[in-house]
């Protein structure tokens, strides 16, 4: 049972700790923050679907380099919460490799242009009684989820499902 517990917290710390170091380099290429965002490292929420260990990775991770790329503190709170609620809904989609990809991408497109405009104060277009400048936030940032998790996630995914076995064993890890 103990032995359990280990390899659980040990696999969260390896994928926050991937989950940080990607997005700092993506931070490097100016991709990490902002209305237009493409984290590489969101190809990691694709993991819940073979291990719940998964779950707390991300958003430690998420949280962690959050703060390191000098995001709000909204953002820091809300972005993290953001990919901690993608990832269980990946994870309660896991039967379903086509739909476990969708959750980060939703949940993003409406946590991330609320963030930004409260967090980073972007600046509030209005059209027809119609908040601009969200809608259009909403699109880059899904335009950008689709990339990393729909697109990257999936190829991931079908890679990872080769080596399921090896690398996630589910008799190894309970939640």
């Amino acid at each position: 049972m103990r032995n359990k517990k280990v390899l659980f917290i040990t696999n969260a710390a390896l994928i926050a700790a991937i989950y940080v170091v990607m997005t700092y380099f993506c931070n490097t290429l100016n991709l990490a923050k902002g209305q237009i965002q493409v984290r590489f490292s969101e190809v990691l929420t694709i993991l819940p679907f073979f291990t719940p260990a998964a779950i707390p990775g991300l958003f430690i991770g998420c949280f962690l380099s959050n703060i390191l790329i000098g995001a709000t503190i909204l953002d820091i709170i809300f972005g993290s919460l953001a990919t901690l609620i993608g990832a269980i809904g990946t994870y309660l989609l896991r039967k379903n490799k086509y739909l476990c990809t969708l959750p980060p991408v939703i949940v993003n497109m409406i946590i991330v242009p609320l963030v930004l405009k409260y967090g980073a104060g972007l600046e509030t277009i209005m059209f027809k009684g119609l908040d601009v400048t969200l809608i259009v936030t909403a699109i880059t940032v899904g335009i950008g989820e689709v990339i990393s998790v729909c697109i990257l996630g999936s190829m991931l995914l079908r890679i990872l499902c080769r080596y399921r076995n090896l690398i996630f064993r589910e008799d190894e890890i309970d939640f």
